[in-house]
């Protein structure tokens, strides 16, 4: 093959391509990985030859590779995580039949992991309390089960016990461990950082932390191709759970089927000169690798409907009346003086942030480190509730606004779930990725899977649904899940639109979407994935047959 042969060429496609300069085309050459041309049939010509793979495309829709700005693929699909399932709608004593399975496919050497309660029904009135209730099934053994959120834990003695967890422990920074507000008896509930902090006991206590881990991952992967996802922006890595290692093993193994910008998780509770001499170690900004880490992941605050979203007014309902206005994982002085250090080791930050005062307390770190020359990426998600005053800022300190908007309920506006906690008129405001876009902000889409379902194409669909309260049209809703996410990620230059010179990263569609409605996005198919010039996910695979 000649040096000016490219190693495959699509022609007769429908081509979005996200770069404002050359929206739309019908072909696209690739060598090497690289998109080396872009445009009508006739200008490929040049890099056809009797070696050059054409492939007609027939109208088919191509897009640049989906970027996923928040997305636990470590977790979604790992085994370690556990294989005890609740229910989402019953009370702790109607889990009992639940319990009853889990114990019954437990080992009695391990912790019992499991996921699916939801804190509102356990936390529910009954005669017993939700410690009694686990603690009746599970007497030998630890057992955690998450709420489908993550940001609160259902545990019995053992556990607590293992953990040193009395009716004496004060809760840690950025975490709530519940107790009868009469007796001041331990309820079994630990709430953000409290529950995380045992989570991660049980995590590291599993005899096959790495080869589960491990396994999730892949399985991960596959599911993230499978949606057409080239880049993921990791939601949050647990380095003190072994994951580094585990994701360095997948890239060894040739096993990345997607570009990941892992986010060290920043633990609220651990010494800072410990968690910066270890962020140091593993640094790596190179934007060609297929594994990145340049940004960390730190919570701002918790989330509204467990009153840990920390609010500018208080919640109308919450389970902690001493914190009517929420709590801080990570309090703005103390975000700043992360921030203006991660800078020094060449860090940016993706941080949680739901309440608006959450928000605010963020924005004033980031404009912190902004005034003390800090140019690094700043991303700022779920956004839940932001103050109108605050509006304006994400654009003037070229912050990032991460949304998800994946449900059918937020593609609806239906925020009657949050009206219990923060009230009608609040409840109204949730979500405004309107009035931020409107700011001219870079605004991402993302998933949050497996909180929030995986599937762009969905989100995208949501996002147009939306109407006066969403983005204005099909484009600026692709953007968000292509381009605008490769900048918040710092790849901009490397991904995110389809351009001469980055990487040939695509995904195709079985139908055009870019003149289509919400109903008929949702249901378009990905058929083929491609990064780097490599199919990663092609429809007609068996799914057993994972590349």
């Amino acid at each position: 093959m000649n040096r000016h042969s490219a190693d495959f060429v699509f022609s007769n496609a429908k081509v979005y391509t996200a770069n404002p300069k050359q929206p739309f085309a019908e072909s696209i050459a690739v060598k090497d990985g690289k998109i080396v041309a872009v445009g009508r049939y006739d200008d490929m010509k040049d890099w056809v030859s009797g070696q050059t793979e054409v492939v007609d495309m027939k109208g088919q829709q191509v897009l640049p590779g989906f970027i996923d700005n928040h997305n636990h693929i470590f977790e979604a699909d790992s085994e370690a995580g556990g294989n005890c399932e609740l229910s989402p709608v019953v009370t702790p004593s109607e889990q009992v039949p639940y319990l009853q399975e889990c114990l019954k496919n437990s080992l009695p050497d391990e912790w019992v992991i499991g996921w699916g309660h939801t804190i509102d029904f356990i936390l529910s009135e009954e005669e017993n309390t939700p410690l009694e209730v686990i603690d009746s099934i599970f007497h030998d053994r630890p057992i955690i089960i998450m709420e489908q959120t993550s940001h609160s834990m259902w545990v019995n003695s053992v556990a607590l016990a293992l953990a040193n967890i009395t009716e004496d422990t004060a809760d840690p920074q950025g975490g709530k461990i519940m107790k009868d507000p009469e007796t001041g008896k331990l309820l079994g509930i630990l709430v953000d950082n409290a529950g995380d902090m045992v989570m991660e006991l049980a995590w590291n206590s599993l005899n096959q932390k790495f080869s589960q881990s491990y396994n999730g991952l892949i399985n991960g992967l596959y599911e993230t191709a499978q949606n057409g996802i080239t880049t993921v922006g990791d939601g949050r890595m647990y380095w003190k759970r072994g994951w580094y290692d585990v994701w360095k093993a997948a890239q060894a193994n040739g096993k990345l089927t997607a570009r990941v910008s892992l986010r060290p998780w920043i633990y609220p509770h651990i010494n800072q000169a410990e968690q910066l001499s270890y962020l140091k170690r593993i640094q790596s900004g190179d934007k060609d690798a297929l594994l990145i880490v340049d940004q960390v992941k730190m919570y701002s605050d918790g989330i509204i409907n467990n009153g840990t979203a920390k609010t500018l007014a208080p919640y109308t309902l919450t389970y902690f009346p001493e914190s009517p206005y929420g709590v801080n994982y990570i309090p703005s002085k103390q975000m700043a003086k992360w921030l203006k250090s991660l800078d020094k080791i060449g860090y940016g930050a993706h941080i949680h942030a739901i309440g608006d005062g959450g928000v605010r307390d963020s924005l004033d770190a980031i404009d912190v480190a902004r005034k003390s020359g800090s140019k690094q990426r700043y991303n700022m998600t779920h956004l839940e509730m932001v103050n109108r005053e605050d509006l304006p800022r994400f654009r003037e300190l070229d912050i990032d606004a991460d949304f998800q908007v994946g449900f059918e309920y937020l593609g609806n506006a239906d925020h009657h779930w949050a009206i219990p906690y923060i009230g009608e008129k609040r409840a109204e405001q949730l979500i405004p990725l309107k009035e931020v876009y409107d700011t001219g902000a870079n605004v991402t889409l993302s998933s949050d899977w497996n909180v929030n379902p995986l599937n762009p194409l969905v989100g995208i669909a949501n996002a147009v649904n939306l109407k006066g309260k969403g983005l204005p049209n099909v484009r600026a809703a692709v953007d968000a899940y292509t381009f605008n996410a490769a900048r918040a990620l710092g790849l901009e230059s490397v991904t995110g639109s389809i351009e001469v010179g980055k990487s040939a990263d695509f995904v195709v569609l079985d139908r055009e979407i870019m003149n289509q409605t919400p109903q008929i996005i949702s249901q378009a198919r990905v058929i083929r994935t491609i990064l780097q010039g490599e199919n990663v996910y092609i429809q007609e695979c068996n799914p057993s047959e994972k590349p």
